[in-house]
């Protein structure tokens, strides 16, 4: 499968939503739901968790997606993901490193390659 990395650094295609989204597997998107209820203290249902990735065009993303200000920004910028942005990494994105810095070193290894 190819490496899809969203606009924020995560990476959509290791994202086990995306991966069971991608499998049809509704025991898989289940199972995603449960653990993104405990993990984010709110209620998710499967159907909640549907994603092609963040930076999908079909509308099927999961149910933050719409919300994300990190997504909002790169689809108005029109980059693949931040890493692509000339004001890269503003301080949206790095308040959202503090908390993971896995995407950091993601888009880090991204613009690296540029």
């Amino acid at each position: 499968m190819e490496k899809i990395i969203s606009c924020c650094g995560l990476v959509c295609s290791n994202c086990d939503a995306y991966v069971a989204t991608q499998q049809n597997d509704l025991q898989g998107l289940k199972k995603v739901a449960e653990t993104w209820s405990k993990e984010f203290h709110s209620s998710f249902k499967p159907e909640d968790c549907i994603c092609d990735g963040c930076m999908a065009d079909t509308g099927r993303i999961c149910s933050y997606g719409p919300s994300c200000e990190i997504r909002a920004c790169g689809l108005k910028h029109q980059v693949a993901n931040c890493a692509h942005c000339p004001e890269y990494a503003c301080a949206r994105l790095e308040g959202f490193f503090a908390n993971v810095p896995a995407a950091k070193a993601t888009l880090e290894e991204v613009r690296a390659s540029l």
